[in-house]
């Protein structure tokens, strides 16, 4: 039998995700002169700096946590692409580069992370349309 976390726990769980990307409410994050955090777009590959196609500057409160959803803010979101591939994975980083999440799917929906195209080309403006991370009950 799987593991059942309560409502509360769920929602905690989120809001510590969203502590470590980095807040104006998280002195021990600096955030002057930098995004709070990053939404690193890239391909099945993601890893490090291998295979990344994009990254997102997210609002200095990058998310918000409604009950067991993390929904990031200020969306839709663009940016410039950096390299050409096809969009598959995502994480999420606080600004000194950290991965806080990662293993985020992207498509263009039905996914954790929604943009308008999967196919990316560097140069092209990628628009995140939707990104939300829910926590299972189990």
């Amino acid at each position: 039998m799987p593991v059942i976390y309560n409502a509360s726990l769920r929602t905690n769980r989120l809001n510590l995700v969203l502590n470590a990307l980095g807040t104006a409410t998280a002195p021990t994050i600096p955030t002057t002169g930098t995004a709070a955090a990053t939404l690193v777009i890239g391909t099945s590959a993601l890893s490090g700096a291998t295979g990344v196609l994009a990254t997102v500057n997210l609002q200095t409160t990058p998310a918000t946590v409604t009950g067991s959803v993390l929904t990031l803010a200020g969306l839709p979101l663009s940016t410039t692409a950096s390299a050409t591939g096809t969009a598959a994975l995502a994480e999420l980083r606080n600004n000194a580069g950290t991965v806080i999440v990662s293993g985020l799917n992207v498509g263009t929906s039905g996914t954790d992370v929604v943009v308008s195209s999967t196919a990316i080309t560097s140069g092209q403006t990628v628009q995140v349309t939707a990104a939300t991370i829910t926590h299972p009950s189990t």
